[in-house]
């Protein structure tokens, strides 16, 4: 097992790109594959997760070829054109990669089988098979619907009407695959507003997308099915949920100036990062543009005093990636740090709000949950550190911690760098380029 070591430093400097978008590379596959014609794709996020999608799809037919560094072409077969695969679909860690094939599968007429790592194969599939059943596919899984499962596609989808029970992204944009096959209009509405990824790049490849207001103000996503998707160029932006690690290094350390170079923005996405500037934040975005439809900037930080705040629960579909490297930011923080509504983060890659309280715990920094909240104590004066955190294979857990040694008193371990391949390649040598002092140790 590979263990990390973060020692603290006392200087963080440099200009810097973080990989693409995770939730834009899964889409821009396939979509690209569903597409009719050759798409070019560059800035890809080369992490297992997506070279899982990578090869789910070229196990079903589309054409998808690596030709350099995050460059990609795929030749696409089409709306509802993809075939049966020879042998089960392997997704490692990949959760949003599964959940959105399961939508485009539904689609088709052919029986799929789907696994995935120990993680995996312990998250909650229900949310995605209970709209996915109303189209007319068919599902075999574990009790608790859970991994390994097959989906048993409908060579006749239905639309559908549904209505989110929950804020997410992932079911949302699996019920727009799936309607993609089928005739008339697919309609979500969510009470809370989700990440707008899929909508943005089917209209990017040419299906209909409409975004109506519905009852007390919550938002329908009309998709009009059967459309001919037509190949199109995009270019990746940079994930804002790997930016906020290096982001945060610099702003808890004791000198520091890291510039990180186009950044995605999606007003949907971007929620740490507003949550970072009411705690007081140094952060300046620069050279503002558009990329593929996607909003992105280069942001400028620097340390400064920080402060508690208060994270309402709304804000949580938003940044809820980002909470992990919140709660290490908090911990650098006077006073104290309140997230709110955070129930999601049970049934992410770990639980992760156990996960975060314990390791904040084990480097001496009072951290409580209380239902779904996640509060957390600052001391400014000193983070002790020197703990040994369980990641849980769970990146996020494991880079938001190493990031935590870049400024404690004690180095801080992390139990397992194995998972962070899954969506940030190369992320200690960034760090390290930057000015961090993270090793490993094999045991």
């Amino acid at each position: 097992m590979r263990k990390g070591v973060s020692q603290p430093v006392t200087v963080f400097h440099g200009e810097t790109a973080v990989p693409g978008d995770k939730s834009i590379s899964h889409r821009a596959l396939m979509l690209g594959g569903l597409a009719v014609g050759e798409t070019q794709i560059a800035g890809l996020l080369e992490g297992e997760d997506v070279l899982r999608t990578a090869d789910a799809m070229r196990a079903m037919g589309a054409d998808v070829e690596r030709i350099g560094p995050g460059n990609w072409r795929v030749s696409g077969v089409g709306v509802g054109g993809l075939s049966e695969p020879e042998d089960v679909l392997e997704m490692g860690n990949a959760g949003t990669g599964a959940r959105l094939l399961m939508g485009v599968l539904a689609g088709h007429d052919m029986t799929v089988f789907l696994t995935g790592d120990e993680s995996l194969r312990s998250r909650p599939m229900s949310r995605v098979v209970t709209p996915l059943a109303m189209t007319g596919a068919r599902f075999v899984a574990r009790e608790g619907i859970l991994m390994p499962l097959a989906v048993i596609g409908t060579a006749e989808p239905m639309p559908i009407e549904y209505r989110l029970p929950m804020a997410s992204a992932q079911v949302k944009s699996a019920i727009m695959l799936a309607g993609l096959s089928a005739p008339g209009e697919t309609i979500v509405t969510e009470p809370e507003a989700t990440r707008d990824h899929t909508e943005r790049m089917l209209r990017h490849f040419g299906a209909e997308v409409r975004l109506e207001t519905g009852e007390a103000g919550a938002r329908r996503i009309v998709l009009v099915g059967q459309p001919e998707l037509v190949a199109a160029d995009i270019l990746v932006p940079r994930d804002i949920s790997s930016a906020a690690f290096p982001l945060a290094a610099a702003l808890i350390a004791g000198e520091a100036e890291v510039s990180l170079l186009g950044v995605g923005l999606n007003p949907h996405r971007s929620g740490i990062l507003l949550t970072l500037l009411e705690m007081g934040a140094a952060i300046e975005k620069r050279n503002a543009r558009e990329v593929g439809g996607e909003p992105v900037a280069d942001l400028i930080a620097t340390p400064g005093s920080l402060s508690g705040v208060t994270v309402p629960a709304e804000r949580a579909p938003s940044m809820i990636d980002e909470y992990p490297i919140l709660a290490i930011v908090a911990a650098f923080a006077e006073g104290e740090t309140r997230m709110c509504g955070l129930g999601e983060l049970r049934v992410k890659e770990s639980n992760r709000l156990t996960a975060i309280r314990d390791g904040l715990t084990v480097n001496g920094i009072e951290a409580f949950v209380e239902g779904d909240d996640l509060i957390v104590r600052g001391q400014p004066g000193g983070v002790p550190g020197g703990g040994l955190v369980e990641a849980r294979h769970d990146h996020r857990i494991a880079m938001s911690f190493l990031v935590m040694g870049t400024a404690s008193e004690n180095a801080v371990m992390v139990d397992d760098l194995s998972s962070i391949e899954t969506s940030f390649p190369g992320f200690l040598d960034l760090m390290n380029d930057l000015g961090a002092e993270i090793g490993e140790v094999y045991s």
